[in-house]
């Protein structure tokens, strides 16, 4: 099973298929490939798999799926601690 996780674009620089952008998730910043988003803009949310991103979030559903995230972790840790 793949995971792809949402992050909000902080920077954008390059074009065409060096299109890249620097993408926030919680306090990391990565760099990410954008050729496949060609819409993606500062401040958008954007999915990412494999360091590219896959398609553009709005910010309701990108915080829907940060907290759903945040709900399995927290189950995952009150597991481990029983």
């Amino acid at each position: 099973m793949c995971l792809a996780i949402p992050g909000r674009v902080v920077s954008i620089f390059g074009t065409g298929l060096e299109r890249q952008g620097l993408v926030r998730f919680g306090d990391i910043e990565r760099p990410v490939n954008l050729s496949f988003c060609t819409d993606a803009q500062i401040d958008d949310y954007v999915i990412v798999h494999v360091g590219c991103a896959i398609r553009t979030l709005d910010q309701y559903e990108a915080q829907r799926v940060l907290s759903l995230l945040s709900e399995i972790t927290e189950l995952g840790e009150d597991h481990a601690l029983s």
